[in-house]
């Protein structure tokens, strides 16, 4: 299962994909889908689901999703000299930015190298240097001397530009990439159908990821409405709060699966949240409390339709919204485990339980 997990990781982080741009993503995940699935289906804004059909009838019907987009920028301006200015997509701290290499993709998905330039301090006043660069201000520079130079190679302003981060196995537990927020619900989503194979489920389940969380958890509504699931789960990698080492803080990396009780626009059901964390106990899987500002698709989801019993099912990884995040392993396997031990006990009586326990 590990390195099954390192293998998807690994592909997955490196296929460049932001909010609007997850097309790559999606078709890497219909290979992966394709020997799993009854049916593969699609919203109308990309997100993409894998349908494994119960035999029981008038099934009910099971949603577990992830999201495909990562934080990136799309090209805004191409300048005389042939420098290019950005607009950002998704949420950046401007003071990790300088001098970071980035790959910009045009509509033919041809790939060009390039950085963000930074004015090396000789040539900064001590104001200049004493306060941050605005995103608007930052260029990129990708060799060219001209605009035309630029627009010869099809590059032109809404192309996507994405930091380089490449994939690293840092120990035995421990991986640094580029957006494991949010490739890990990607990769979790191909090993629990794999997992569940040949396993006879009473309800429909519908596995798959989204598109444009990163900017307004877009794709869930629309893929809440297309499914209309009576539960849904949705995977997501949240920001570890443990490089100081303050026991108080939420979100520590080897801590186990986060049982997220509340965040920016999602209050726990707590009749599903009760029953995940009775099954973690009951199969001695690591799981650790969390509350964000953030958010994922769960905002959007849970308030679909008549309203869906919703739980998050995530991890936790350092440095998320850069181009060098850090995760776990042991995370990862007890979300996995975590997450099959929930769906092989459910049925639809447990799902009618669920959803009524709240009145």
């Amino acid at each position: 299962m590990r390195e099954r997990a390192i293998e998807l990781l690994e592909e997955l982080t490196t296929i460049d994909g932001i909010s609007g741009h997850e097309k790559y993503v999606s078709r890497y995940l219909k290979t992966q889908y394709e020997d799993l699935a009854d049916e593969i289906v699609y919203d109308n804004l990309g997100s993409i689901f894998a349908i494994k059909k119960s035999k029981t009838p008038n099934a009910k019907r099971v949603m577990v999703s992830g999201h495909m987009d990562e934080v990136g920028f799309l090209v805004r301006v191409i300048n005389d000299n042939g420098t290019i200015s950005m607009h950002p997509i998704g949420g950046w701290f401007s003071q990790n930015l300088l001098s970071h290499r980035v790959t910009i993709t045009n509509s033919k998905g041809e790939t060009f190298k390039g950085a963000i330039a930074s004015v090396p301090p000789h040539l900064l006043s001590e104001q200049q240097r004493n306060q941050p660069y605005n995103i608007d201000a930052m260029l990129i520079d990708i060799g060219a001397t001209s605009k035309q130079e630029v627009l010869d190679k099809g590059i032109k302003t809404g192309d996507m530009i994405v930091l380089e981060g490449s994939f690293e196995r840092l120990s035995e537990d421990r991986l640094l990439s580029k957006a494991f927020d949010n490739r890990y619900g990607c990769a979790i989503s191909v090993q629990i159908l794999e997992a569940l194979k040949d396993v006879e489920l009473p309800f429909d389940l519908v596995v798959g990821a989204t598109v444009q969380e990163e900017v307004g958890l877009r794709g869930a509504k629309s893929a809440a409405n297309m499914i209309k699931p009576d539960l849904s789960i949705v995977l997501d990698c949240s920001p570890a709060n443990d490089l100081n080492g303050d026991r108080k803080a939420l979100g520590f990396l080897g801590e186990g699966v986060l049982v997220r009780v509340v965040d920016g626009n999602f209050i726990a059901h707590q009749g599903f949240i009760e029953y995940f964390v009775d099954i973690c106990q009951q199969h001695n899987i690591k799981h650790q409390p969390f509350i964000s500002a953030g958010g994922t698709d769960a905002g959007a989801i849970h308030t679909s339709g008549n309203g869906i019993p919703t739980l998050t099912c995530c991890i936790c990884a350092r440095n998320i919204h850069t181009s060098s995040s850090v995760m776990d392993l042991n995370d990862y396997e007890s979300a996995l485990n975590a997450l099959k031990e929930l769906l092989i006990s459910l049925n639809n009586d447990k799902i009618e339980a669920i959803t009524k326990s709240n009145r």
